[in-house]
């Protein structure tokens, strides 16, 4: 029992520490709130200047909703029109009203998800602009972004007295790389993560919870989901039957939550939710791991097409996959593989176990019984010699032939364009690319770039 008691308050010791620097204070809350207003007022002169009464503006997501963590300003608002506005003009006449707001703002671009939206940097608050269509239930929704005024609705019935929670959990995540669920990340989204306190009750609860998590556990809320879905975890969206909140995470994104929260709920420390991350490996800690590991590093390297990341990365990842394919089908036997991308370059990176194979390679026939498959097997290489007589071997015809590729960088170089490329990165690598080998890759001048090998290498502290 004493252990216990001690136990609990070092825990909630951890967790009062963590609340102090990651609650907003009064003045910042205000400060938040203050900005929010502004814009949206803006918003709503700019759509009545422009003769639409009807478009207002609208604050959602986690500053909305008092789920936000200090220091993080980031501010959506919704461009809201009504439901039946035809799409075309919604699309047209939104990004203009995005436009004309973030005039004044100090830098701005225009994205694309569904449909075009402006984020906006006024200050040190990012502001993403939105357009959406105001419609009377989410079972009526046009756009995934329509979706988003019911999410508010939902979670502010219900988080009143939690929000501390959320913010611990999304610390929490944070701080086991888990946390985001853009296509790059594959994490929990902070939605995901107020649900999750919402149905267990405290942060606490949800570790606890997830200690006993298996891959495809199903959560629904309001018990009202109406479709199947294969993923690892299933969050039912409580406005939404048919959608998986948590459809973005990834398996691994899944079983490292776990991990952490096992970790947490053995040996609490606050380090866990504020870790230290990946230092920058210098070129001789590269050479000495590198050694020591004695692999062979390749990368191939390219431009960065200029897209937001969610239709870069899973481009990337697509690439990341294919090459490795290619090179397993070639029996270069792929060790780890990750991408990167900076401002300017877009990087696949292979570790290898061998970059060389011998000119010989063995290659496996029919088996002898099948008559007509084996005499034009037989046929074909009497003509055509390698380094062996045909033989039998397991009942199969082989012989060993010369092999096509003996080098890894040469077959990625000559059969990369076999690889699935996607549109984007397809473009910029028929463009040009170069491939780099071993120490080669210290010759990408970034230092993130650097930062990721040490993740790569799946090292927290350099040896």
């Amino acid at each position: 029992m004493k252990f216990q008691l001690n136990d609990a308050m070092n825990t909630n010791n951890i967790i009062n520490k963590v609340l102090g620097k990651i609650k907003p204070v009064p003045a910042e809350q205000q400060r938040m709130q203050e900005v929010a207003d502004c814009i949206i007022s803006l918003v709503d002169r700019t759509a009545e200047e422009t003769g639409l009464t009807d478009v207002s503006g609208m604050l959602v997501g986690s500053a909305a909703r008092g789920t936000w963590i200090s220091g993080e300003h980031d501010l959506d608002i919704f461009i809201s029109f009504p439901e039946d506005t035809p799409e075309q003009d919604l699309k047209i006449v939104g990004l203009n009203i995005a436009r004309q707001v973030a005039v004044d703002a100090d830098n701005s671009e225009e994205r694309y998800a569904e449909h075009p939206y402006v984020h906006a940097v006024f200050g040190n608050f990012k502001v993403d602009l939105v357009p959406c269509f105001r419609v009377s239930s989410a079972a009526q929704i046009k756009s995934a972004v329509d979706r988003t005024p019911f999410h508010n609705i939902f979670i502010l019935d219900r988080i009143e007295g939690l929000e501390d929670e959320v913010l611990l959990l999304k610390q929490f995540m944070k701080g086991a790389r888990v946390y985001g669920s853009d296509l790059r990340t594959g994490g929990f989204s902070g939605y995901l993560a107020e649900l999750l306190v919402i149905h267990y009750g405290s942060f606490m609860e949800v570790l606890q919870a997830a200690d006993g998590w298996k891959s495809g556990i199903i959560i629904d809320i309001i018990e009202h989901g109406n479709k199947q879905h294969n993923d690892p975890l299933v969050v039912v969206d409580p406005t939404d039957p048919a959608r998986n909140v948590a459809a973005a995470l990834t398996l691994d994104r899944f079983a490292g939550f776990i991990d952490r929260a096992r970790q947490y709920l053995d040996s609490p420390t606050i380090e866990q939710f504020f870790p230290i991350f990946s230092a920058r490996l210098s070129n001789a800690e590269f050479d000495s791991i590198t050694s020591n590991r004695g692999t062979f590093l390749m990368a191939l390297v390219f431009d960065k097409p200029d897209e937001v990341e969610d239709v870069l990365y899973p481009q990337l990842f697509t690439l990341q996959s294919s090459i490795t394919d290619l090179l397993s089908r070639n029996r270069f036997t792929v060790q780890n593989d990750d991408v990167w991308a900076g401002d300017r370059e877009a990087v696949v990176v292979l570790e290898l176990e061998v970059c060389q194979l011998p000119p010989v390679k063995k290659h496996t026939g029919p088996p002898v019984w099948e008559k007509s498959h084996a005499e034009k097997f037989k046929q074909k290489y009497l003509q055509d010699r390698g380094f062996s007589e045909i033989y039998i071997e397991n009942g199969r015809y082989v012989v060993d032939i010369q092999r096509k590729y003996t080098d890894a960088a040469d077959l990625l170089c000559n059969e990369i364009h076999t690889c699935r490329l996607g549109k984007h990165v397809g473009k910029s690598i028929k463009s040009g690319f170069k491939i780099f080998q071993g120490s080669e890759l210290l010759e990408l001048d970034d230092q993130s770039f650097r930062e990721f090998l040490t993740g790569f290498f799946h090292l927290n502290v350099i040896p």
